[in-house]
């Protein structure tokens, strides 16, 4: 893992932290400068761990780039993908404000760049500037929404749903002004992601080739028929 100073709108590695989180996006230049001069971005490579599930929270993390698994370890030993985050999704604030262990694991999917704000930093800012309070505030509300949501799909829904769901799902995260896109995780870890074994996946995802409304080689997919899928994922 590499640290560097997080300056300007701009890193090395793409835009700033601050332009892609919606908490941040607004904040005046004043304030952009004060956060920039206390966060700092890290680089991990693909399988790196982040953090461990019960460890103690000293800091916001906000996903600059790539893709992190926020994973549990279940009674077998088996790790259990719980949820996924992209560029501009932050983790670590529950148990930052509650000084609470973090519930899961984090570990990078890919190569990764995430930015960090030490809690007494972060909370620092907070308690001078009611504005980002009340922005982030409302962030976390639209966090818990989609939390929200991302369970209702994993638990009430059929497997062909959840499937169609989570690829659209994944297509707006990574490429949303493409039709082809690459899943972020292997297909025996997406798998898992939806409640299926891999060979009811391959079925389910062949099926959807044969019907015309997608392409799959290997983890590259590309969606032929987005009607058909949002109709089979139940937003049509």
């Amino acid at each position: 893992m590499n640290s560097c100073d997080c300056h300007g709108r701009e890193t090395a590695h793409g835009p700033s932290c601050l332009a892609r989180v919606p908490v941040f996006a607004q904040l005046r230049e004043a304030e952009v400068e004060l956060l920039h001069s206390v966060m700092r971005t890290s680089q991990y490579s693909k399988g790196e761990i982040i953090f461990r599930e019960g460890d103690r929270s000293d800091a916001l993390f906000v996903v600059n780039r790539g893709i992190i698994k926020l994973t549990k370890l279940e009674d077998n030993g088996k790790e259990h993908i719980v949820r996924l985050l992209f560029p501009g999704d932050f983790f670590g604030q529950f148990a930052l404000l509650q000084e609470k262990p973090h519930y899961a694991s984090a570990i990078a999917a890919e190569s990764t760049g995430i930015c960090r704000i030490l809690r007494s930093d972060f909370l620092d800012i907070l308690r001078r500037d009611p504005d980002t309070a009340a922005r982030f505030m409302t962030a976390l509300s639209a966090q818990l929404e989609e939390a929200d949501a991302w369970a209702s799909v994993l638990t009430l829904l059929e497997t062909d749903r959840r499937l169609a769901k989570m690829l659209l799902y994944f297509r707006r995260k990574a490429m949303p002004n493409s039709q082809k896109f690459t899943l972020p995780v292997s297909k025996k870890e997406f798998a898992g992601l939806i409640g299926a074994t891999p060979e009811t996946l391959s079925r389910k995802l062949r099926q959807l080739s044969d019907d015309g409304v997608l392409t799959v080689s290997g983890r590259q997919l590309f969606i032929r028929d987005e009607v058909a899928l949002q109709r089979l994922a139940g937003e049509g």
